[in-house]
């Protein structure tokens, strides 16, 4: 298993910009028990940094805090330079913290085009939403053909195309993907990640905890791997790919 040492941590080249999100000495709990044990993580603006680990890791439970839907125990979030730890999860989403959670969230009996435009509900620029919904439809043009369709009655893959489409239609400046990938079929999971390389280009910042490491981390720039509630390795996405820890514990490979 992978340990909490210094010598397990990789250094990187530092990123010019400035951190977008920063958590530091997080801890976060459910009553006596501590799930997360006081961990620091840093996106700069313009990444896609993932967050591996195995079940009950901690990786969950830290997108709901950063989103905040869970509050934390002890420590700091900082977005865009500003503590948020105390600000409601609606007051983060209109500062453009968005969260596409595990098991996708969706309104199962509101139609796709209702589904969508509840990403939208902290906004009042009605031509800018229109032309937004236009923008996800061309992204996810299966997304269109099903907007009067009950949402419970969709594949999970669409299902996860309308959480991400959702997501975007609050325009987000940072998007937290938690599990995108879970039980899709391949052709559906290559989609959603060129869906979230076109949003890269576009300027959005991206925070992926993924149950696929190898995927994760060959899309990567950096990563985390968190295990028991606490950050155990750091580096490039490539750095942690080919780390002879990282392959035998999160890639199925042997020493």
């Amino acid at each position: 298993m992978l340990t909490d040492t210094p010598s397990a941590t990789m250094t990187t080249n530092p990123a010019t910009t400035a951190p977008i999100l920063q958590l530091k000495g997080v801890k976060i709990s459910y009553g006596q028990i501590t799930a997360v044990k006081g961990i620091d993580l840093e996106l700069h603006a313009g990444e896609l940094v993932c967050l591996i680990g195995a079940n009950g890791a901690g990786k969950t439970t830290t997108l709901n805090a950063i989103a905040g839907t869970l509050p934390i125990a002890t420590g700091n979030i900082l977005y865009q330079g500003q503590h948020i730890e105390g600000l409601p999860a609606h007051q983060r989403l209109r500062r453009g913290l968005a969260l596409v959670p595990e098991g996708r969230g969706i309104f199962t009996r509101l139609t796709v085009e209702e589904n969508l435009r509840m990403g939208a509900y902290t906004r009042r620029d009605k031509d800018g939403v229109e032309a937004d919904l236009e923008r996800v439809y061309t992204l996810l043009p299966r997304v269109k053909e099903r907007l009067a369709q009950v949402a419970g009655t969709l594949s999970g893959g669409e299902q996860q195309m309308v959480a991400i489409g959702r997501a975007l239609l609050s325009r987000p400046k940072l998007l937290l993907l938690d599990e995108p990938s879970m039980g899709l079929a391949p052709l559906v999971v290559e989609k959603i990640f060129e869906v979230v390389r076109t949003v890269m280009r576009e300027g959005v910042t991206v925070l992926l905890v993924e149950q696929n490491a190898n995927l994760a981390l060959e899309f990567a720039q950096r990563g985390y791997v968190m295990e028991s509630g606490l950050m155990t390795l750091t580096g490039t996405g490539t750095e942690l790919l080919h780390d002879p820890r990282v392959r035998a514990a999160y890639l199925g490979e042997l020493d």
